[in-house]
């Protein structure tokens, strides 16, 4: 079982970040998530929720250069998964185009529980 840790199927993964490479991401974007902008800097309940994103996920060959990883908000980089785009300029589009539709989705249904 040891022999295939670190492995989806016969794909190996690339490293988990250390906490010092995941702090010199956030740094260098200024812990701004690099999909919807919030800055992480402003109050104490945003710094609790960035995180570093591969921009071509681990689980599909990405690997873990300061090329491929952004500073993140959770919701964008769950919002953004483990779909593979051609670049950060097809995933910004594809996470900013999702939170778009979420966000009307749930505006709609506060509206209905609200009684509007």
């Amino acid at each position: 079982m040891r022999a295939i840790l670190g492995h989806i199927g016969l794909i190996p993964l690339s490293k988990s970040l250390t906490s010092e490479e995941g702090r010199k991401i956030l740094e260098r974007d200024h812990y701004r998530c690099r999909y919807c902008g919030l800055d992480g800097r402003s109050n104490f309940d945003n710094s609790l929720v960035m995180s570093v994103d591969f921009i071509q996920p681990r689980a599909r060959k990405g690997v873990k250069g300061a090329d491929n990883l952004v500073c993140a908000c959770r919701a964008c980089n769950l919002i953004k998964g483990k779909r593979v785009f051609k670049d950060f300029e097809e995933a910004k589009s594809y996470v900013q185009k999702r939170r778009s539709e979420l966000q009307t989705d749930w505006e709609a249904r506060m509206a209905r529980l609200q009684g509007k």
